[in-house]
């Protein structure tokens, strides 16, 4: 029986909900990230003893030479801005009030896309230091929304 053949049996469509659910989990890295934010603080990466790459967020396994990762470093929570853009509109399609700048924040050799916050947006420039603004120990839960915002610094 060929594909098309296939086809003329299968149903057209499906009535009702989708019962179609899943869990978004860590990973072995990725849990050890967001718990060194949760709980220290701290933003984390794994070091590749070959290629040298400091994977931000962190990761098993280096995609360049496949080696596993075990080395952490604790990168810091200061970064510079590599490159960043303006949202004019909410998720939904309604316009902002005013912009909210998202930026690509280098840290090690990767980088985390998160929001900068206590800058005008005609004050972003690529480069600039950034530095993590964290939400208070007791409201932390373990996910990037943890870090608040990326605010200027040495300004």
């Amino acid at each position: 029986m060929t594909l098309l053949e296939r086809g003329r049996n299968a149903p057209s469509t499906w009535r009702g909900d989708l019962p179609v659910t899943s869990r978004y989990t860590y990973g072995l890295a990725g849990e050890r990230f967001f718990r060194a934010i949760k709980e220290e603080g701290r933003i984390l990466g794994t070091r590749c003893p070959c290629c040298e790459h400091i994977y931000v967020p962190a990761t098993s396994f280096c995609e360049r030479c496949l080696g596993e990762l075990d080395e952490w470093l604790d990168v810091g929570i200061v970064g510079e801005v590599y490159t960043f853009t303006l949202l004019y509109e909410d998720p939904d399609g309604s316009p902002r009030e005013s912009p909210e700048t998202i930026a690509l924040v280098r840290l090690g050799d990767g980088g985390l896309v998160h929001r900068l916050g206590e800058v005008e947006p005609d004050a972003v420039t690529i480069g600039m230091s950034v530095q993590a603004v964290f939400k208070p120990a007791s409201q932390r839960e373990g996910s990037i929304l943890d870090i608040l915002y990326f605010r200027p610094i040495g300004r």
